[in-house]
Parts: C-alpha cells; structure tokens; sequence
C-alpha cells in the first residue's frame, strides 16, 4: 500500500504546484526533508520549497508540470517531467522577456509515511 500512497503524495504535489495551492507542500514534504539538488536561495524544508515554487509562479504565472513518466516502489518515487512556462516576471535578478521555458528533467524522491523524506 506505501506505493500507492506514495504515487498519491506525487500527483498532488503536481496538482498543488499547476493549481497554485502551494499549501500542499507542507503535506507532502516532510519536517526534515533533505534537498540534495536545491534551488539558489530555496532555504531547507517545506518552507524552502514553498519559496522556490512561490518565486518560480511569481516569474512564471502560467507555470506547469507535467509528469511523463513514473515508476515507483514502497519507498521511492521516480518522475521524468517537464516545466514550462511563460517569463512574465523577475526571475533571479532577470526582467521578464515574455519567453515560454521548456526544461526537462528527472527526480527521484524517498518516501516515508507518504511524504518526500529525500530528493
């Protein structure tokens, strides 16, 4: 069942971040989640990853995530997904260019409960 639970805590990250309701990422990460790729700035926690996808929708309103691909077991969650966006607003000390953004990438989260412990 921890799969399935796991699956779960990923799609409603994504559906969090695509819809604006950031507060989902204080149900899905962990207290003391560890962030081995962070952002410049995003800070430890749930609370640095909140900043980062507040910053990332503040640069990029019509920012979303798509998943392609994902394979998962009882303790790890792997995606291949892209982001795309439109740069509307200042982003890392850049002016908006009104550019669309297209970067792909893959993740690999730890789970444990049904929350990102490590990424």
């Amino acid at each position: 069942m921890a799969r399935d639970e796991n699956i779960a805590a990923q799609e409603k990250l994504g559906e969090g971040i695509n819809s604006g309701n950031l507060d989902v990422i204080h149900e899905v990460f962990a207290p003391d989640v560890v962030d081995h790729d962070p952002a410049p700035d995003q800070g430890p926690g749930p609370d640095g990853f909140r900043h980062f996808f507040e910053t990332m929708t503040t640069a990029f309103p019509d920012l979303r995530v798509s998943v392609d691909h994902m394979v998962a077991d009882d303790e790890n969650v792997c995606i291949a997904y892209q982001i795309s966006g439109t740069h509307d607003g200042e982003f890392q000390g850049h002016a908006p260019t009104g550019n669309r953004i297209l970067a792909l990438a893959v993740q690999i989260g730890r789970f444990r409960d049904g929350q990102i412990v490590e990424r």
